[in-house]
């Protein structure tokens, strides 16, 4: 049972019984998320055995990891790879690619968006790199699984969309990982 208390103001209670053990939590939506989550992998082993192989990110942890590089502005996602730590650090063209693609998921898992990915033109226009140095990588990232290519039924302006995929999330971290020091 999950019920969001409106006296006080963000706070989130979550009871759960497992077998004869009963628990509650109570604060902040992270804290309780990670404590429940704590719980479950504690008392119900198959859950730890999944999470071992499962590989998912949520917003909240992309958003820890990337904040330093990717802004969401009300125009749509950034990259700014001149900030503080990450200064001198040059990203491919398939890097920026993927930053952007990274950032317009994010700003879709926080409703800031209505799409998930982005037309070629979106990527050129935030990220100013050549359209074709564009369609080559994204053909390239497509052919490997990191990206997908999918038509928007709804607009027919621009129908064909691009969009970061999990394991691509995966291959970007361990790219950045490498240049600078994700949190």
């Amino acid at each position: 049972m999950i019920s969001d208390d409106t006296n006080q103001n963000g706070v989130v209670n979550v009871s759960i019984q497992f077998n004869e053990i009963k628990v509650q939590f109570s604060g902040e939506p992270e804290n309780v998320l990670l404590l429940t989550i704590k719980f479950l992998t504690k008392n119900i082993p198959e859950l730890q055995l999944a999470q071992k192989i499962a590989l998912n990110y949520s917003v909240s942890e992309l958003i820890d990891m990337y904040s330093s590089i990717i802004k969401i502005t009300p125009e749509g996602p950034k990259i700014l790879p001149n900030l503080g730590e990450i200064h001198n650090k040059k990203f491919s063209d398939k890097e920026i690619v993927m930053l952007f693609l990274l950032g317009s998921k994010i700003a879709f898992d926080l409703g800031k968006s209505f799409e998930k990915g982005s037309p070629v033109s979106d990527i050129q226009a935030a990220t100013n790199l050549n359209p074709k140095s564009i369609s080559s990588r994204l053909s390239e990232l497509v052919k490997v699984g990191y990206v997908t290519k999918s038509v928007n039924k709804e607009t027919q302006t621009e129908p064909i969309v691009y969009g970061i995929t999990t394991i691509g999330i995966k291959w970007l971290n361990d790219i950045i990982t490498k240049k600078i020091s994700l949190k």
